[in-house]
């Protein structure tokens, strides 16, 4: 019988290099994961299963090259041609995926940079704030007058959000239940058009946002946590919006972005609407969000729009979104989606996705499109006497 750190000459098909061990669970590889357990196992005669293919992208088989790994022989392995077996502790790791390799180099990736002379400004609304009192937009001074809060009890928590807490609790006086959000201190203030008027980008347009009353016919946007005050030329935060709807500008850290942030999103929920592919833009993560847009949109456009806000993406970035041409809309076309897909919808939603603030559909002029004529014909007609 062998002991656990014996050597063995049996070829290397289960999970661990020490065979009296138990099959490893997720609980024991955090625990036998420290080398202060296990010391680094003696050499063994077994074949380690690597892949390095000229078939894998180059990002994997670079990766693969600067990995530490001991010297031991390497041959590809029918049964599991992309796992990777090492020593380091003692168990077979996961399969080294494309995922994982753009994963790793995502850790690389730095910020874009901002070669100052081109700055952006929105086309519409610029100057609200700039003839309103500071008391409209300055929300950091504003002194909120709270209710009183000794009648309630909380009981349990029941859920969570980014800038709330969910309890159940109940109102002491008459013992009945009751449902407690705690905010943590957020701005607050009809649909884009209006806000925009206002001065306001919502900064969050997405589905889980929108509110629809069928009987009445009533649409409503909610959720104004992430909403924030327009300045022209103030830099914002790139870090607002949920992933699948954050415009171009968000991606390569362009700070100066305006309301038309918002119409990018909406345009990107109207696409999943007509060609039935929610989300459209269906990235892991921010530098894959971007990557996902490219591969529509093109690099061309792209590099244009990186020009002409003098940007830089980090070279690793840049590498991760490749080079890609446009795509035509009516390659999202099929049988299940040709219904909504009409001329009029595919042109709406070319005005909204475009790279350039600058060139999408204001609030106003989606308001005009010639798809929403059936609407207005509508309208006009219970008007009439």
């Amino acid at each position: 019988m062998l002991g656990p750190f014996q050597q063995t000459t049996a070829p290397l098909k289960g999970h661990a290099y020490y065979p009296n061990l138990p099959p490893p669970t997720r609980r024991h590889r955090r625990r036998f994961s420290s080398p202060s357990i296990f010391p680094p196992p003696p050499p063994i005669p077994v074949s380690l299963s690597m892949t390095f293919s000229p078939l894998l992208p180059s990002a994997i088989r670079s990766l693969l090259r600067h990995l530490r790994l001991p010297s031991f022989p390497a041959t590809a392995s029918a049964s599991a041609p992309n796992c990777l077996l090492t020593p380091i502790t003692g168990f077979l790791l996961r399969p080294f995926t494309a995922s994982a390799a753009a994963g790793a180099l995502a850790q690389k990736i730095g910020k874009s940079l901002r070669r100052p002379g081109a700055p952006s400004l929105a086309r519409v609304y610029a100057d609200v704030n700039v003839h309103r009192p500071k008391d409209y937009w300055d929300y950091e001074s504003l002194i909120v007058q709270w209710g009183e809060q000794d009648p309630y009890e909380v009981v349990r928590k029941v859920g969570r959000g980014k800038y709330s807490e969910v309890f159940e609790g109940v109102h002491v006086p008459n013992n009945e239940k009751c449902i407690i959000k705690i905010l943590k201190p957020v701005k607050k203030k009809k649909a884009l058009d209006y806000c925009h008027s206002q001065g306001i980008m919502h900064r969050d347009v997405k589905p889980h946002n929108v509110m629809i009353d069928h009987q009445q016919r009533k649409l409503r946007l909610i959720d104004w946590g992430l909403a924030e005050f327009y300045h022209p030329g103030k830099e914002y935060n790139v870090r607002v919006a949920s992933r699948y709807f954050k415009g171009p500008e968000l991606l390569v850290d362009l700070q100066d972005y305006d309301y038309s942030l918002d119409m990018w999103s909406l345009g990107c929920m109207f696409a999943g609407m007509v060609f039935r592919k929610e989300p459209f833009f269906y990235g892991q993560d921010n530098y894959d969000q971007l990557v996902k847009i490219a591969k529509v949109l093109g690099t061309d456009g792209l590099n244009s729009y990186l020009n002409k806000y003098r940007l830089e993406l980090d070279p690793h970035l840049e590498k991760l979104v490749g080079r890609h041409s446009r795509k035509p809309w009516t390659r999202f076309i099929n049988s299940e989606n040709q219904h909504l897909a009409v001329p009029e919808a595919v042109d709406f939603v070319d005005k909204l996705l475009q790279y350039d603030q600058k060139d999408r559909l204001t609030a106003k002029e989606a308001m005009a499109h010639s798809y929403f004529n059936p609407v207005r014909n509508v309208e006009s007609s219970r008007t009439r006497p």
